[in-house]
């Protein structure tokens, strides 16, 4: 599923593709731009945004075997939440009205 399908899915349940565009959009907003700041984001059920560190290190060019250095970076991370993990267990049923 892609952008597209998921703001189709969420149309068929809200009314309208543009509420569905704009809600989708705000979401997906406010979780990045919390991350991109330092914060996390826990969405209860379903999991935990936030942001992790990568410290520098030294790996080798595959190629010549060469040493390079690595800066630290920082890079999203997500975790799942107890209830996302049931379902795609299948533990936890799917709620009605939803595919």
């Amino acid at each position: 599923m892609n952008k597209r399908d998921l703001i189709d899915a969420i149309s068929t349940r809200m009314g309208d593709k543009k509420t569905a565009t704009e809600a989708l959009n705000a979401v997906l907003d406010t979780i990045q731009f919390t991350v991109a700041k330092g914060d996390k984001v826990a969405i209860t059920g379903f999991g935990v945004f936030e942001k992790s560190v990568r410290p520098a290190r030294t790996a080798r060019n595959p190629a010549t075997g060469a040493a390079i250095k690595v800066p630290k970076t920082s890079v999203p991370k997500f975790r799942a939440g107890a209830d996302f993990k049931a379902l795609v267990n299948g533990e936890k049923k799917v709620s009605a009205g939803r595919k």
